[in-house]
């Protein structure tokens, strides 16, 4: 009977809990690509950019999203679940039956550790092509000449000669914002179609209304020789809009773990700076572990709130430990990566002290 009795309230308890982590998510998530979408209507006109392909763009991008925004909906969702359970007058009757706030916390993350499985599944899937997807769908219709490969390799065509960067980034310089390519190839084809130069480059960089290549190797094809020349900078004629180029951009944060793993180990082999990528790669692998430990620490402030602030003090308190929370584990992250501290350490660290300090409220209030 008293493994039933628990059975019952954890049921009790997620569904609860469940229903309103599903509303705050799909509000969060609909919110968000309403407002991209507001966004993409001014770009309609811009080659054959249309209506139809700026719903298909935002509606792509619609699992990233959900990603991105869950942890936020776990967190205040599961505070207006237990709040609901509270209104009702069941949390006090669980609490009256001898359950600690321990206990009933534990029901809404085993709830939730379901939930946040499919949503890293999403994260590794749909959510990254779908991005791909989106963006190689609208540089296709808004510019004809640029491209997006494979874990976010660029191609573009400029004039007779085809590009590929294998990694691409915006940096801000001295003079403000640059776009900088790494590992470039640029294929020069004479009016036939036929390969008469290829240029290697560890970067490209655009300032100043100019391309420079660095690091440049640059193979010159005859009818029966091939002659190459090394030169440390070189400037590149080249019309590629920067602007354009920067759009295209995938950001490591929209990367699977998979590919982000790709282009670590790519970069590092070359002894290129990899630690955007490293930081988007941890990031992902204690996803998990950030979601179900903000909302494990954030529930207990249901109980304490039941009868002085309502709704909107409970709404309140989530969304300030939701912001504090980002705040100090992108301060965290960002001091791992300046003072080259181990990022996995960097990412887990946050977690661990909110971990910590809930250990120590619950020993001595639950």
């Amino acid at each position: 009977m008293r493994m039933v009795a628990f059975k019952q309230v954890d049921k009790l308890v997620a569904l609860s809990v469940l229903g309103t982590v599903l509303v705050t998510w799909g509000f969060l998530v609909g919110f968000d690509a309403f407002r991209a979408f507001v966004g993409e209507i001014n770009d309609i006109g811009t080659g054959q950019y249309t209506l139809s392909k700026a719903v298909a763009y935002t509606l792509l991008t619609v699992p990233r999203r959900g990603y991105q925004f869950f942890g936020y909906a776990a967190l205040i969702g599961g505070l207006l679940g237990m709040g609901g359970l509270a209104t009702s007058g069941e949390l006090t009757a669980l609490r009256a039956a001898g359950m600690s706030k321990l206990r009933i916390c534990v029901s809404v993350i085993v709830a939730l550790t379901a939930l946040t499985a499919l949503v890293m599944l999403m994260g590794e899937t749909i959510g990254p092509r779908g991005e791909q997807k989106a963006e190689s769908l609208a540089l296709t219709a808004k510019s004809r000449d640029v491209a997006i490969g494979r874990g976010g390799s660029l191609w573009a065509r400029d004039g007779t000669n085809v590009v590929n960067a294998k990694h691409g980034r915006t940096r801000i310089g001295k003079h403000g914002p640059q776009v900088e390519l790494q590992d470039v190839r640029v294929f020069e084809f004479d009016a036939a179609g036929k390969l008469t130069t290829l240029s290697l480059a560890k970067t490209a960089t655009h300032a100043d209304g100019e391309w420079t290549f660095h690091d440049v190797r640059r193979t010159q094809f005859g009818n029966a020789s091939a002659t190459s020349t090394t030169l440390p900078q070189a400037q590149w004629k080249s019309t590629l809009d920067p602007n354009v180029l920067a759009v295209s951009m995938i950001h490591p944060e929209y990367l699977s773990i998979t590919d982000l793993s790709r282009n670590i180990d790519y970069m590092q082999r070359n002894r290129q700076d990899a630690g955007s990528y490293q930081r988007a790669f941890w990031g992902r692998i204690f996803y998990p572990l950030n979601v179900l430990v903000l909302a494990f620490c954030a529930v207990p402030f249901a109980f304490g709130t039941l009868r002085t602030g309502g709704l909107g003090k409970r709404l309140f308190i989530g969304i300030v430990l939701a912001i504090t929370f980002y705040f100090f584990q992108s301060a965290v992250v960002s001091m791992g990566v300046v003072y080259n501290f181990n990022l996995a350490l960097a990412n887990a660290l946050p977690s661990l002290l909110l971990a910590g300090a809930a250990t120590v409220y619950f020993r001595r209030f639950g």
